[in-house]
C-alpha cells in the first residue's frame, strides 16, 4: 500500500560508475537523530492506538448493555484500527527509514494486503453507523437492526474488504537487489489498460471518496432534522433529553468522520500523484514528506478512543474504570457504564411517585364510599330520601371506578414511556 515501495524499478537506490565498476548507494539514508525522532513519533501512535482501541473493545464486550447497533460497529472500527496500528505502523516506519525489507516474503504479502482491508472495514463501519443514525432519526417508527443482522453486516464488510485487497496480496513479491531486499508489488502489464493505475484509482474511490460522500449526505439530513427544527414550546423534559442524547451521538460520529477524512486526505493525494507523476518522487526530500503523510494517516487509529472518552459519558465511565489504578485518573461512577443514567432514575422515580399517588387517591375515595354507605344504613330513610342516598353511593362508586381506570391508564402510559426511553437509551 506504500507508493514509495510498490515498484519493481526500486528508484530509491542510485547507481554511479567508478573505476572498479558499478556502485550502489542509498540516497535516502537519514542521520540517527532524525530516525530517533521519527521512531518516538510512530511509537506513540502504536501505544495510544492499541491501548485505547483495546479498551474500547473491552468496554463494549464486557458490558451487555453496551452491545447496541452503533457500538457493534464501533467495536469493528476499534478492532480494525488496533490491528492496523499493531501489525503495520512499525513495519511501515522501518521500511520507510531503512528502505530495506527484513521480514520475509510471507509478511510482505500481509503488509501490502492488510492495510487496505483494515481501512475499508474502518470507513464502512462508520458508513454503517451513519446510515443507522439516518434511519433511526428520519424514520423512527421503522424497526432497527437486530444484533444478529448487525453481525451479518460486519461480516459482509470484512468479506468485501478482503476481496478488494486481494490483488495486492496476489501480486506481492520480494526481490534481492545488490546489498538489500525489497518488498514490492509486481503488477501485470496489459496492452489494453494500465491495471495498476486503474486499481489504485478504484481503491481511492471505494475506501475514501465514495463513503465520505454517503456519510456527508446522511449526516447533513440528520443534522438539519436534529438542529434546524425547533423544539415545541410545550415539549416535555423527556423529549428534550432524548433529542439532546441523539444530538450527542451524531455530534460524536461527525467528529470521528471528519478526523478520518483530514488524516487520510494527504495520503490519498500523495498516493494518486505517485501513479500519475512518478518522476517527482525521485527527489531526496520526498522521504520526509512521505514519513509525515504516513504518520498523519496512521495517527487516525489513535484519535477515536480519545473522542469517545471526551464526548460520550458511558465510554468515559468505562475508561475511568479501566484506568482507575492510575493516580491521575479521577474516580468516576461505574453506574454510568451500565446505562443507569439520570434519565433512567428520573423515569423510575416518576413511575414510583405516580403509583403512590394512584394508591393514595384510590384509598381516600374508598374510605369516602364506606362512610356514605354507613350513613345510609344509620338514617334508614324512606321514599325519595332512601333513593337519593342509594343513588349517591352509586355515583361515588362510579367515580371511583372511573378514576381508577383513568389512573391505571395513566400509570400504563408512564410505564410504556419508561420502557420506550429505556430502550431508546440502550440504542443510543
Amino acid at each position: 500500500m506504500d507508493p514509495l515501495f510498490n515498484a519493481t524499478s526500486a528508484p530509491n537506490w542510485t547507481t554511479s560508475d567508478t573505476n572498479n565498476g558499478t556502485e550502489y548507494w542509498n540516497q535516502f539514508v537519514q542521520p540517527v537523530w532524525r530516525i530517533v525522532l521519527w521512531a518516538i513519533a510512530y511509537s506513540s501512535i502504536v501505544i495510544v492506538s492499541v491501548v485505547g482501541n483495546v479498551t474500547v473493545i473491552w468496554i463494549i464486550m464486557a458490558h451487555k448493555r453496551m452491545r447496541t447497533v452503533t457500538n457493534y460497529f464501533l467495536l469493528n472500527l476499534a478492532f480494525a484500527e488496533a490491528s492496523m496500528s499493531a501489525f503495520n505502523t512499525v513495519i511501515n516506519f522501518t521500511y520507510a527509514v531503512h528502505n530495506e525489507w527484513y521480514f520475509g516474503p510471507v509478511y510482505c504479502r500481509f503488509h501490502n494486503f492488510f492495510p487496505i482491508a483494515a481501512v475499508f472495514a474502518s470507513i464502512y463501519s462508520m458508513t454503517a453507523i451513519a446510515l443507522d443514525r439516518y434511519m433511526a432519526i428520519i424514520y423512527p417508527l421503522q424497526q432497527r437492526m437486530s444484533s444478529t443482522e448487525t453481525k451479518v453486516v460486519v461480516a459482509v464488510i470484512w468479506v468485501l474488504a478482503l476481496l478488494l485487497a486481494f490483488p495486492q496480496y496476489y501480486y506481492s513479491n520480494t526481490d534481492e537487489l545488490p546489498g538489500r531486499v525489497v518488498c514490492y508489488i509486481d503488477w501485470p502489464e496489459y496492452t489494453m489498460c494500465d491495471f495498476k493505475k486503474m486499481y489504485y484509482v478504484c481503491v481511492a474511490i471505494l475506501i475514501y471518496f465514495l463513503p465520505l460522500l454517503v456519510m456527508g449526505c446522511a449526516y447533513r439530513v440528520v443534522g438539519l432534522t436534529l438542529w434546524a427544527s425547533e423544539i415545541p414550546g410545550d415539549s416535555s423534559d423527556r423529549y428534550k433529553e432524548q433529542l439532546n442524547a441523539k444530538r450527542k451521538v451524531v455530534k460524536m460520529m461527525i467528529v470521528v468522520v471528519c478526523t478520518f477524512a483530514v488524516c487520510w486526505l494527504p495520503y490519498h493525494i500523495f498516493f494518486l500523484l505517485h501513479e500519475f507523476l512518478p518522476d517527482m518522487f525521485e527527489e531526496p526530500f520526498i522521504q520526509q514528506v512521505y514519513l509525515t503523510i504516513m504518520w498523519l494517516a496512521m495517527s487516525s487509529t489513535m484519535y477515536n478512543p480519545i473522542i469517545y472518552c471526551c464526548l460520550n459519558d458511558r465510554f468515559r465511565a468505562g475508561f475511568k474504570q479501566a484506568f482507575h489504578c492510575f493516580p491521575c485518573v479521577p474516580q468516576g461512577s461505574y453506574e454510568g457504564l451500565e446505562l443507569k443514567s439520570a434519565r433512567y432514575y428520573h423515569t423510575q422515580t416518576s413511575v414510583y411517585k405516580t403509583s403512590r399517588m394512584e394508591t393514595s387517591v384510590s384509598t381516600v375515595l374508598q374510605v369516602g364510599d364506606d362512610k356514605e354507605q354507613h350513613k345510609m344504613k344509620a338514617l334508614g330513610g324512606t321514599g325519595s330520601g332512601r333513593a337519593a342516598m342509594v343513588s349517591r353511593p352509586h355515583s361515588i362508586s362510579t367515580d371511583v371506578t372511573s378514576n381508577g381506570s383513568s389512573s391505571l391508564s395513566f400509570s400504563k402510559t408512564i410505564s410504556d414511556m419508561s420502557s420506550f426511553y429505556s430502550s431508546n437509551n440502550l440504542q443510543e
